[in-house]
């Protein structure tokens, strides 16, 4: 069972981190095998909107802007399940998360195959280190995204710093929860 866990603050030591680590903690209990990715260590620029607005993303399925995204985008077809984490920035994901998930969504969303995503599970987390405004607009744009890529939508996670110490343990558990039922299809 492979699970990508997808981070994308520039903050290593954060509450995107702990979210990202008690996600990883859960995973590994059942056995689970994890790849830790963090986003702002990548080097993925925005989407260009190539040709009439559509690259090779649609027809091929390939982003022709060369960078870091065509191997994490390749390495998504191993995987059994994902936990997406971004902190929320002006109620949105993360710059890091946005770039990727645009380029993403290009990529997978009109595949008349099986998408990377179809019929497996995703963990969504939204973590707003602040004032913890931003959460609800920031999953439900989390929400469309899965919804595109044909996801199955697992859970939706909001944390702030104020419920931080029991969302830990929900993430953690909802990754833990996640993998068994996926081991158990």
């Amino acid at each position: 069972m492979n699970v990508m866990i997808l981070t994308s603050s520039p903050n290593i030591d954060g509450l995107t981190a702990a979210c990202g680590n008690a996600a990883k903690a859960g995973a590994e209990e059942t056995g689970a095998k994890v790849v830790m990715v963090n986003l702002n260590q990548q080097r993925i620029g925005s989407c260009h909107a190539c040709g009439n607005g559509w690259g090779t993303c649609r027809n091929e399925h390939e982003c022709q802007v060369k960078d870091d995204f065509q191997s994490l985008h390749a390495s998504m077809a191993d995987m059994d399940a994902f936990v997406l984490i971004t902190p929320v920035y002006w109620g949105e994901m993360s710059e890091s998360a946005k770039s990727f998930t645009d380029r993403l969504r290009r990529c997978e969303a009109l595949k008349k195959e099986k998408t990377f995503f179809e019929e497996k599970p995703v963990i969504a987390v939204a973590a707003a280190g602040g004032s913890g405004n931003g959460i609800t607009s920031c999953l439900t744009s989390m929400e469309r995204l899965l919804t595109h890529v044909k996801a199955e939508r697992f859970d939706f996670i909001g944390v702030t710093q104020k419920n931080k110490r029991y969302k830990l343990e929900t993430i953690y558990d909802a990754a833990k929860e996640m993998v068994l039922k996926r081991k158990d299809k």
